[in-house]
């Protein structure tokens, strides 16, 4: 009867447990969402949909990759802007590497950053409906860094809602 009792305790702790960190897991931590905009890398966002590439000249010397969930897929095929609320960029971007295969080739070499953009114009009014997010390691960047993105778009591409990367064909 005891071996019983103290089976279906660890049985009941198990199940408390897994329930406390599966509700965990579906919410960020706080640490885990960008300062300023509260972006968090979105889930699933591996499976996403291309963009377009891009390539930053040194001193970064990145390759990058840009994805976009399906209302931002969408409103790059019909040309919508501005792009609509619960539109959602990632840029992923690499160091450049040579290919150990094949000289001529440049590939990916180690993950620098995870990059988001998240349209929704009533939660950021005051950066033209964008919420930004740089993330490290899966952490986000300090203040500083992310006080970079907003004057960085609205310097350069006002007249693209002020998003960078165009559909690539």
């Amino acid at each position: 009867m005891k071996i019983a009792i103290a089976s279906g305790l660890v049985v009941s702790a198990l199940a408390v447990g897994a329930f406390v960190s599966y509700s965990w897991a579906d919410e960020p931590a706080a640490q885990d969402v960008s300062p300023i905009y509260g972006v968090s890398i979105p889930e699933g966002y591996r499976d996403w949909k291309f963009i377009a590439p891009a390539q930053e000249a040194p001193p970064l010397d990145e390759l990058r990759a840009v994805l976009g969930n399906d209302i931002a897929i969408d409103a790059y095929k019909k040309g919508t802007l501005p792009f609509p609320d619960g539109s959602i960029l990632v840029k992923l971007a690499y160091k450049r590497k040579q290919s150990t295969e094949f000289a001529p080739a440049t590939v990916p070499g180690a993950p620098t950053t995870v990059q988001v953009m998240v349209k929704d114009s009533k939660k950021y009014p005051d950066s033209h409906g964008w919420g930004f997010g740089r993330f490290v390691n899966g952490k986000p960047v300090d203040v500083k860094q992310h006080e970079t993105c907003l004057a960085c778009h609205v310097g350069n591409v006002v007249d693209h809602d002020y998003v960078f990367t165009r559909y690539a064909p």
